[in-house]
């Protein structure tokens, strides 16, 4: 049903791409050179103080850059401040879009009571129980309602900011706000996958990567402060990290 109806949706609504970044030379140009053909699209980058060359980058690649105080939902928050498309997406810099995704995002935002959606989610690494960690993600996202932020949250901008947007808050930023869109609507789940760097499970492994994040959602959910859990979390990793959650 799905590829029957895949072309049907105008393209007239323009999607504004927001990345947020902090010293991600090495992977903005993967990220950014295939939304170079997509159709309608504005690329908003919003840099959180990079010392390296990532800004350059994204300019020479043809993105609008930003800059906001560093921290994932500010920097996000900021690009949505800036962006002029009717629909939101939010790509982490080291993640890349299935080609057509824009068409896609269409077609899943026209779908009865759906506020918003995400794509699915490959790694792009080789490391064993990783297959098992997409499924494991895929099948939540789908059947639970409740995407990460790897998987390109997007939805109208009128509904992120009706919703206020990502509360500004050091971590946990991307499940707080799926948890609002939930009681709003339903959030579709596209079947093509984006693929998101398997740099965090590589550095300290599948198992004690995992383990580390469902023992910080379970704190999340018992109440404990997102500072606290942001402290936990970049001490488990050896230094702070600008990305959430895996």
């Amino acid at each position: 049903m799905w590829e029957k109806t895949l072309i049907q949706p105008s393209l007239n609504r323009e999607i504004s791409v927001i990345i947020p970044v902090l010293n991600e030379a090495a992977t903005i140009g993967t990220t950014l050179t295939p939304l170079k053909e997509a159709a309608n699209i504005e690329v908003i980058v919003v840099d959180g103080g990079s010392l390296d060359c990532t800004r350059d980058l994204a300019e020479s690649l043809g993105a609008k850059v930003f800059e906001a105080p560093a921290g994932r939902a500010r920097q996000m928050n900021a690009g949505a401040a800036a962006a002029t498309g009717e629909i939101l997406l939010f790509l982490h810099a080291d993640t890349v879009l299935p080609q057509g995704f824009e068409v896609m995002v269409h077609q899943a935002l026209l779908e009865p009571g759906v506020i918003a959606g995400a794509f699915a989610l490959r790694i792009n690494a080789n490391l064993r129980g990783l297959r098992l960690i997409e499924t494991m993600t895929n099948w939540r996202s789908r059947f639970l309602q409740m995407p990460y932020g790897d998987q390109a949250i997007f939805l109208p901008a009128k509904v992120f900011r009706r919703l206020g947007g990502f509360q500004q808050i050091p971590l946990m930023e991307d499940f707080e706000f799926v948890q609002r869109l939930k009681r709003k609507g339903r959030i579709a789940i596209v079947p093509a996958s984006v693929i998101t760097s398997g740099r965090r499970w590589q550095k300290i492994g599948v198992l004690k990567t995992t383990l580390i994040n469902q023992l910080i959602i379970l704190a999340y959910f018992l109440g404990v402060p997102p500072t606290q859990l942001a402290h936990w979390y970049s001490s488990s990793k050896g230094k702070y990290s600008n990305s959430h959650l895996d």
